[in-house]
Parts: structure tokens; sequence; C-alpha cells
């Protein structure tokens, strides 16, 4: 593994739980096998439906599954047939079903399954009975199973799941990305005694571990720990809160009694200092601690949750730029979507490592997580290797004034299940969400309010197409977030430097990030002179590599004179699938990437930003 060797604790603890562990008083096992799966349509929403002969055969499948994996990113015959989409991918109902038979041990204790991503709306059933309901591809969910299990033999789990796009679940359509169908990540199944720290609190780990007076001198981490005590009696309960460093070396303890009511969720906060702490800082040292919180009842550990710490401050200096730990801090960034060719979404560790590997590779600092919440596994590592994230809920592209439940609902699980990842520094409210306006305005500063409550030490970002600051729907976040594709959707290339210059001398107490930038490149498509002006946007059009690097060439000498924009971020590290266009000779793809979607080919303006980005020595030859 390539990450550093002193953080591999943090990792190797996430591999550890999503692969079957038993810690104190709470077992975390891997669910993902022995599921099969029939694909629809449905007629219905009776369970009955599972023995419909015309939906054919159950088939064994493997999550991390996806029905999407080839029809949403396929070629087609022609241009009129691709733009019928319900003929080319499908979109609607299917099933999973699982047979399991509960360890007698599990029969006092609480049982949940968690899911961490399923695509887009699901349904769970235990044994014909209703569990939970989630609507959001990209947030884990939890439902609690305990009361719906039989201990006499096999319970049968039944999952339905529908990815047609819905007006009231963000995203509301396949416009900007295609929303892969399935459970396309880890499932796990949770066991807790009925004293325990709160598995159903948003799907989150029920501690969020909060940072205050963070110096090299000492730093406080205050930790706030949610309890539900479900026997019928009072408890007399000791909460017991550990800092450990990489040696896992005890930092700091405390320890609380209190007297648990059996009814509500109980919250208890400790505040532990830790002096002469080893900062946090980014990918020059990404060094992270642990914390170990315990429940003890009669002298027995009941449960006990870890989590990494990581500790930094960080601010944006208007006009200025990033710092981290007081230190001003390069702010290289990229985008990534989380698909990949014949895969989709349904990723495995191996290919987040390569992705991640990559974005290490070229020298980038910075994320963005584009445009939803991606995979555990990508935080904590990003978390070890000391990349900043932008972390984001898929509102995007448009308004339907119905998913403004959905939107605060995504936006809050987004940050509880997330708080305490050390790498992340800002919340995406919205990306390119423009009429009616009427609606993008009041939502977005819900959601900005909403994420100042739950985390109020961390910015927030709204991000605009149009590049006027001071566009309806723009300043209702902390931060302005512009995308502009200069040369590509009008102009040329050259005219960054101008909008550079007007922005800084007309909003000069805005903080603004440059947050996409970037053109089409296919590399079957050469040409020699390709000019300042893209060759955009159509199936017959040339999207010429020579011109994409040429764009990034001039782009990155404007932006890197212009501290004005806080950060950037190319559009976008991977070709990705956009199931709804065809464009340069390729349907389903967006080929901004610097890399192609198969990740086999690093184009020509990878190697200028790693020349530029990293500290690596780089001899390339462009137009080979």
């Amino acid at each position: 593994m390539w990450f550093y060797s002193r953080n591999r604790h943090i990792l190797l603890l996430y591999l550890f739980l999503i692969s079957g562990s038993m810690l104190f008083g709470r077992e975390v096992a891997c669910f993902n096998d022995g599921w099969v799966f029939k694909k629809g349509p449905l007629s219905g929403n009776s369970l009955s439906l599972i023995q419909d002969p015309t939906l054919g055969h159950w088939q064994e499948v493997s999550i991390p599954h996806t029905w999407n994996a080839v029809d949403m990113q396929q070629n087609s015959a022609n241009i009129t047939e691709f733009r019928n989409p319900q003929s080319r991918f499908y979109t609607g109902d299917a099933l999973y079903r699982k047979s399991f038979t509960p360890d007698i041990s599990m029969k006092e204790k609480r049982v949940f399954l968690r899911f961490e991503g399923v695509g887009t709306v699901a349904e769970v059933y235990v044994n014909n009975q209703f569990s939970g309901r989630h609507k959001g591809a990209y947030s884990a969910f939890v439902t609690e199973i305990t009361r719906l299990l039989s201990f006499e033999g096999e319970n049968e789990i039944i999952v339905k799941v529908s990815n047609e796009p819905r007006a009231d679940v963000i995203p509301v359509n396949n416009v900007l990305f295609g929303v892969y169908g399935g459970i396309y990540r880890d499932i796990q199944i949770i066991t807790t005694g009925k004293v325990n720290i709160a598995v159903t609190d948003y799907a989150s780990p029920g501690i969020y571990i909060s940072q205050e007076n963070v110096s090299r001198e000492s730093a406080d981490a205050c930790i706030t720990v949610k309890i539900e005590n479900k026997t019928t009696a009072h408890k007399e309960i000791e909460l017991v809160n550990e800092i450990y460093d990489s040696a896992n070396r005890l930092k700091v303890k405390k320890m609380k009694k209190f007297n648990a009511s059996p009814q509500g969720r109980q919250l208890v906060t400790q505040r532990l200092k830790v002096e002469s702490p080893r900062l946090w800082q980014g990918v020059e040292d990404p060094y992270l601690y642990k914390s170990v919180t315990q429940l003890i009842v009669d002298g027995e550990v009941v449960d006990e949750v870890v989590q990494p710490v990581g500790f930094r401050s960080f601010e944006f200096r208007q006009g200025d730029g990033f710092y981290l730990n007081g230190k001003k801090y390069p702010m290289y960034g990229v985008c990534r979507h989380q698909d990949w060719l014949d895969k989709g979404s349904a990723l495995t560790t191996r290919e987040h490592d390569a992705d991640l590997a990559l974005i290490k590779e070229i020298g980038a600092t910075t994320v963005r997580l584009a445009h939803y919440q991606q995979a555990e596994y990508v935080y904590s590592k990003c978390d070890s290797i000391g990349l900043l994230v932008w972390a984001e809920i898929p509102f995007v592209n448009e308004v339907t004034t119905h998913e403004t439940e959905n939107a605060m609902q995504q936006m809050k699980e987004l940050i509880r299940q997330n708080y305490n990842h050390p790498s992340i520094f800002i919340w995406g409210l919205h990306n390119e969400v423009y009429s009616p306006f009427e609606q993008t305005i009041p939502l977005t500063e819900m959601l900005h309010d909403l994420a100042k409550s739950e985390d109020p030490g961390r910015y927030t970002v709204s991000v605009s197409g149009y590049n006027n600051i001071n566009a309806t729907a723009n300043n209702n976040a902390d931060i302005q977030g512009i995308n502009h594709y200069f040369g590509w959707y009008g102009g040329k290339i050259s005219d960054i430097e101008e909008w550079a210059e007007k922005i800084e001398r007309e909003y000069p107490h805005h903080k603004v990030i440059f947050s996409e930038y970037g053109g089409e490149a296919n590399i079957e498509h050469q040409k020699e002179d390709v000019g300042e002006i893209g060759d955009c946007c159509g199936f017959n059009r040339k999207y010429n590599e020579t011109w994409g690097t040429k764009f990034h060439e001039i782009q990155w000498g404007v932006i890197a004179r212009h501290p004005y924009l806080l950060a950037s971020y190319i559009w976008n590290m991977f070709d990705f699938a956009t199931p709804m266009s065809a464009q340069g000779g390729v349907y389903s793809r967006n080929m901004k990437g610097l890399v192609t979607f198969d990740r086999k080919v690093k184009k020509d303006p990878f190697y200028w930003y790693k020349a530029n980005w990293s500290r690596e020595p780089v001899l390339y030859l462009t137009q080979r």
C-alpha cells in the first residue's frame, strides 16, 4: 500500500471493520455475500412480485453490484436511437434477496443492517415485514431488524430498489451524470447490546469530534457521544474517551459516570486536551490520532467505537489563499466522479486506491468529490494521505420544487456520516442549479443554515456556472464557486485573464473558488494547429487532445498568478459516463478527464500538471 505507514492503523481499522470484526460489545460483519437479483419492471408494490414468472430467474450477484454497469455507458447504432434513453439503459425497479440464519448469540442483542449506498430508493423487508425505506443513492442508511428476526431457522431479506428519476429525490435526472441502480456499496450487519452508542443517527458513527484551540502547543477535542439504553430500567454507565497517537500510545483519557434513562437518546460530551499535538498538515504530514469511545456497565465494556482524529485549523483568507494550521497551503485541485468503464459505480477498494494514487501522482493537494457523497473508504484514505476534501450533495442541474425535504436529508446524512474526517474542509450545497431561482435561492439558504447548525467549524460553498460573481442564486453560502470553460462553451481560452482581473477589481471582499475548468480531449483526435476556440459541441465534432493540452497550459498559467482564486479544481480527473449526451465521436461520455475512463491512458495535460504540481522530476513529450 502506498499511503504513509505512520497513519496505516486508521486505514487498516476501516478495512477491519468492513470485513468483519468484534469490538468490545459490538460486532460488525460484512453482509455482501449470498445475494440474488431480479430486474423489473415491477407492476406493483406487493412482495408477492418476487414470484412473478415474467421477471425471469433470480441470478447470483456479488455486492457491490449495479445493473447499469454497461448500458449507461454504451454506444448506440445511430444518433436517433441514442436520443431515446429508455431504449438504451434501464431505470426502474429491481429486487435483491438473501437468506441467512442468525446466530443464537444475537437473540438478546440489537441487530441492524447498514447499507452504504443503494441507488436510488430502497425498501427493506425482513420475513415479508417492512423494515425501512431510504431515498438517495449516495448516503448510507441503517435499519434495525431486531424485532423482525426469527431464530427458528432461515430469515429472508428482500431489498426493493429503484433508480427511476423522481422529482422529490436529488439528483432529479441523469443529465450531468448517470445515477446507477443497485446495491453498489458494501452492506454490514451490526450487532450491539441493549446499551449502545447510537447506530441509527442518520447512519453516523454516533460520535462527533469537534476541535477547538488547535495549535502546536495543545489542542482540545470536544467529543459528543449519542447513547441509547433499550433496557427497561435506568443504567449506570461509565463513558470512557481515549485518544491514542499513531504508535498506539495513550495520549489522554477521560471517564464520566452518568445514569442513562431507558427513554430517549442521551447526549454526553467530554473535552480532552492533547498537549504538543502533531498537527495534520495535508500531504506534507497527514498525521492521525485515533479516538476510542467505550461504554462500561457493571465493569464490562458493552460498546466501543473508534474514530480518526487529525488536529488541524484552516482558514480561507480573501484574496490571499488557504491557510492550514497558520501556514499558507497550495490548493491544487481536481474533481472526481466515482464510476469506471464497465464497472459503473460498483467499485471496490482496488479502484478507489487506483484513483487516489493517480491524484497523488499528479501532485494535487485537494479533491472535489463531485457531485455526491462518495464511498466511506475514500474519505478515510484522504485522511491518511492528506488530500483536502470538498464534499457535497447531488443538488445539481435542475430544481423541481419538490426536493426540499430530500436535499435537507442528504445534507444532514453527508455531514453526520463524515463529521470526523479531518480531510474535509467544506460542504457543497448545490452545483449549477439555475431555474426557477425562486426555489434555488431559499433551498440553498436552508441548506447553508442546516450545514452551519450541524457543523459550524467548516465552510459551505455553492457553485454557479455564470461568470458573474453577483448573479442570481449566488452568495448564499460562505464561499462562491465559479464553473467556467473559457474557449469551450464560449469565448477563447485566454479570456480567463481578463475575467480574473475583472472579478478581483469589482468584488474585492468576496471569497471565490474556481470550482471547475477544463476541456474535452479525445485521445483518438489529434491536430497540430488548434487555436483557442474548441470544436464544441456535438457528436461529429473533433475533441482534439492537443486542444485540451493548450487549454490547460494557458489556464493554469493564469490561475497560478491570481491568488484571488482561493482554490481551483480541474474538471475532471477522469473521463466519466454521461448517458444523455453524445459528443466528440463517443456516446455517453464526458472526455474532460486528464485520464481515460478505463484509467489506462494519462492524457498529455496530465503531465503538464504533474510537472507544475508534483515534487517529482518530470520529462514528457506532448503530441507523441
